[in-house]
């Protein structure tokens, strides 16, 4: 069935070698081909009958990009063919070009979205692998509202078009919910990212072709797997392409006194364990926990261009490496697949975690299984099946197990995700597990990614394996995977509480923003008056809040002086906000003397009131500037209107909307002191009423960030534990009570 096509690249990817390249089967197997100049193939003047046979045969071997070609020309003479569409749609996602590929899913079901139901469930996968998140929620809810029911035709089927069964149907519906959730999770995640850096690892170790499973050795090098070539050769007149080398073990050092930079790679000789040759594929190398036995997997390809992979390993016996043994204890089951083997100690015994398809007790798709090692005589317990909590109805791959944290590292596109395979952790091991969460962004991406591994030594920075826009592709921007280095950045956290500043009570159901100097915000709906921010190095911040009949003060943070091997940090800061007073007096607005210029020991306590300004957008003030006695009334408000001004102007100069504020001059009424006499004159008193003052005519709560109980901030995991952390402290917390990332202030 056409649909079931979609599965075919993880085959190919789970054998080690997924080649995203216009290469069929027998280039897989070393034979030479003829690459055709597709634009002058004298077959192209074939009938559509004969041209549409060798499209299909095209993609029964695997060969989607020359399928591609066949079908674009058959559609330039049939351009409403919905068939034609629909079939681009899926050679297009099986290159994982998924520009092209939304493109045509989308015109098949416009143009028929009867006989291809599918396309608008397709046609979001690609959006949202994309990063269209928006446009990808839109087509799965079409999908959904679309297909209420199944058609009456159902059970109608042949071997390139099959109608929708009832159990089918609900299984994508099922399918498309969670996709929904995932591009929910992935516009707010992106909004807030993890403190990592995602850096590929560069053309030393990265072709324009495939590299997998990153196995670091201690902190001087890596091992990996690639197809090898960079390119396609052609010769003469007649142009063929050399096939591309079978995948294989390759090292690379890492350059003295350069961050993750690597040197240019050898082969992999150590153990005769994968030598030159036609032999199967080998890949997926780790090491065991004592050193003296390294595992790996051997694929080879069968009927229909699907792979099976068996696990080997062999043993370190006196100077030497012994022979490649088949794993026993029915590990490799037949009849089914089982690879992407990682070996941890778990307690206080060696568990060999691995992906299979088995079938009995099987979740669904390829899962993860685990089989704990004798430590007697290192032999193979019947395999059990993760579990539940690890594994989904789809797909589970590439498992890593950190024996320093107790954790269980695995891919898996069965769950909420950013796009296709995100990379999950799961505490506890090897039979139960608990907590399992999303890696988050930018570890996760909207295209794939697999085989998370941290450094063993050392800050636990790691690599993962992603074919993500910036890969060294060959025929599309994310066709193909590179391995990438993970650079942890330090964990630096800001929690606090809101605070009535005259009850010193928590105040409820407040908006808490977080800002930096770009003018980026993050908002947190807080329920209860804490909140709690992650942040990023080199960034300067400005915290505040929002609540209705309330003003607001702020707290600085900068975190320009931490460096990337620094450790994590907390910080802890209050914010205070006063109910609304109708007038307020702002010291130290200075004017000379029949001035209305503004001297300059009067700017800090105007950009204090900017700050005021920008704080509390909702409010809208009216500026009363004064003068002393004087002069005659007439030239005292002249005078005072013009100083009313001067404010006005620099809080507008400073990113103050000019509609919120209103100029007036008072002139000499309201005296705050006393001027003296013609005899004694009162210097002081007379400074003291040549002053500015504010008052509150408006607060809009259209321009208020407004508390939503549909948003409340519910932190899990380690967010949790701060926030109750942060609850259970009996007195007010302090502006930079506790250990600070850098300078924090409050005004």
């Amino acid at each position: 069935m056409l649909t079931n096509m979609r599965k075919n690249w993880l085959f190919l990817f789970l054998a080690t070698s997924f080649v995203t390249a216009n290469v069929s089967t027998e280039a897989q197997t070393k034979k030479k081909i003829e690459v055709r100049n597709y634009y002058n193939d004298p077959l192209r003047k074939a009938t559509p009958e004969q041209n549409l046979g060798m499209a299909l045969g095209a993609i029964e071997v695997g060969s989607y990009f020359d399928a591609i070609d066949y079908f674009q020309d058959l559609k330039s003479n049939d351009i409403r063919n919905p068939f034609y569409s629909y079939i681009l749609g899926e050679c297009y996602a099986k290159t994982r070009d998924y520009v092209p590929a939304a493109h045509y899913y989308v015109e098949a079901y416009n143009i028929d979205k009867k006989d291809y139901p599918r396309s608008a469930f397709y046609a979001a996968q690609n959006f949202k692998q994309q990063g269209e998140y928006t446009k990808a929620i839109e087509w799965f809810k079409k999908f959904l509202n679309d297909n209420k029911k199944t058609s009456s035709a159902a059970n109608q089927e042949d071997k390139y078009h099959r109608l929708m069964t009832q159990k089918e149907l609900k299984l994508m519906k099922k399918q498309a919910d969670i996709e929904v959730a995932g591009c929910e999770m992935a516009i707010n995640s992106i909004k807030d990212p993890q403190p990592v850096n995602i850096v590929n690892c560069g053309p030393n170790v990265n072709t324009s072709y495939t590299e997998l499973s990153p196995y670091p050795l201690g902190d001087t090098a890596l091992l990996f797997s690639t197809v090898g070539h960079n390119g396609i050769e052609y010769k003469k007149q007649n142009p063929v392409m050399e096939p591309h080398n079978r995948e294989h073990f390759m090292i690379s050092q890492k350059q003295p006194n350069y961050v993750d930079s690597f040197q240019w790679p050898m082969r992999f000789m150590d153990g005769n364990f994968d030598p030159p040759g036609l032999g199967p594929a080998a890949g997926n190398g780790c090491y065991s926990p004592g050193g003296d036995r390294f595992y790996f997997t051997k694929c080879s390809v069968g009927d229909s261009f699907i792979y099976t992979c068996s696990i080997y390993y062999s043993q370190f016996e006196l100077t030497n490496w012994g022979p490649a043994i088949l794993v026993g204890g029915n590990v490799n089951e037949p009849g089914s697949s089982n690879t992407m083997p990682f070996v941890a100690r778990v307690g206080k015994k060696d568990v060999l975690y691995f992906s299979s398809n088995r079938k009995l007790q099987s979740r669904g798709g390829y899962d993860i299984w685990y089989s704990i090692i004798d430590p007697r005589n290192g032999s193979f317990r019947r395999p059990q099946n993760c579990g539940k909590q690890v594994n989904s109805p789809m797909d589970e791959v590439t498992p890593y197990y950190d024996t320093r944290v107790s954790k269980l590292y695995f891919a898996s596109n069965g769950r909420k995700s950013f796009g296709g395979f995100d990379i999950f952790s799961a505490d506890g091991g090897p039979s139960r597990y608990s907590n399992v969460q999303n890696m988050g962004y930018p570890i996760n991406s909207s295209a794939d990614e697999f085989y998370f591994i941290k450094d063993p030594l050392g800050k636990p920075d790691a690599y993962l394996v992603s074919n993500r826009i910036g890969t060294m592709a060959l025929k599309n921007p994310t066709c193909c995977n590179d391995i990438w280095r993970v650079q942890y950045e330090p964990r630096l956290v800001v929690i606090g509480k809101v605070l009535d500043k005259k009850t010193q009570q928590q105040l409820t159901q407040t908006v808490v923003k977080l800002t930096n100097q770009k003018g980026d915000m993050n908002t947190y709906n807080s329920e209860d008056g804490n909140f709690l921010f992650n942040m990023l190095r080199n960034n300067s911040y400005v915290v505040t809040a929002d609540k209705p009949g309330y003003t607001s003060s702020r707290a600085t943070v900068s975190t320009m002086s931490v460096k990337r091997s620094d450790p994590d940090d907390t910080i802890t800061v209050t914010i205070y906000l006063d109910t609304i007073k109708k007038a307020f007096h702002v010291n130290n607005i200075y004017y000379d003397y029949d001035q209305a210029t503004l001297r300059s020991e009067s700017v800090a306590s105007l950009d204090t009131l900017v700050n005021f300004m920008k704080d509390n957008p909702s409010i809208s003030v009216e500026i009363y500037s004064f003068t002393d006695g004087k002069g005659t009334p007439e030239y005292n408000e002249a005078l005072s209107q013009r100083r009313a001004q001067s404010v006005l102007d620099y809080l507008e100069k400073n990113g103050v909307d000019k509609n919120r504020m209103v100029a007036k001059g008072l002139g000499a009424k309201n005296k705050v002191a006393d001027e003296g006499t013609k005899d004694k004159d009162n210097i002081e008193g007379r400074q003291m009423n040549r002053r500015t003052e504010f008052r509150i005519i408006s607060d809009l709560p259209s321009r208020r960030v407004i508390f939503s109980s549909g948003a409340v901030n519910t932190p899990d995991g380690q967010e949790r534990n701060l926030r109750q952390e942060t609850e259970a402290e009996d007195e007010p917390a302090q502006p930079g009570a506790g250990k600070a990332p850098a300078k924090e202030t409050e005004e």
